[in-house]
């Protein structure tokens, strides 16, 4: 008797192995981050007619999270406003000559910004940062409220 004949059979699990890991690694790479960046502690206007934000996929959005004083938050740390929209309005210009090459700065960036200000902020502070939005392209908007149902409780 050979040894192939008599041997018990034990499969090959390094082929599996590293396709499950190559698929792990995949959809660590393809995982949305978008809604990491919401600051979740901001307490946004109620409002009856609020629905989500939807582009069906044809732009990218920025989402921006405003605090009463005015002040952008980005992953719990508050941001200058003017640096920190020109940096997201240069990679969005850069993102954005990928498909239109003949884009320039000032130009109409293919960008949703996504405002969610906390109801007490004023006015004043939040036009601000629409303006300086403006200045760098930006010129779609959504300003994010909670529905009257989420609202309660």
């Amino acid at each position: 008797m050979s040894e192939l004949e008599g041997g018990e059979g034990k499969p090959n699990l390094t082929p599996i192995l590293d396709m499950v890991f190559q698929l792990i690694t995949f959809f660590m790479l393809v995982i949305n981050f978008k809604s990491a960046s919401l600051d979740l502690s901001l307490r946004l206007p109620v409002v009856g007619s609020a629905r989500p934000v939807d582009t069906k996929g044809q732009e990218s959005l920025l989402i921006l999270n405003i605090d009463k004083e005015g002040k952008i938050n980005v992953y719990g740390r508050p941001m200058p406003v003017k640096e920190y929209i020109q940096r997201e309005a240069t990679a969005a210009l850069i993102a954005a000559q990928r498909s239109q090459p003949e884009l320039k700065f000032g130009d109409e960036l293919p960008t949703t910004v996504v405002i969610r200000a906390d109801r007490s902020t004023p006015f004043k502070l939040l036009n601000g940062v629409i303006q300086e939005c403006q200045l760098n392209g930006f010129r779609k908007f959504a300003l994010k409220a909670m529905n009257k149902e989420e609202g309660k409780g």
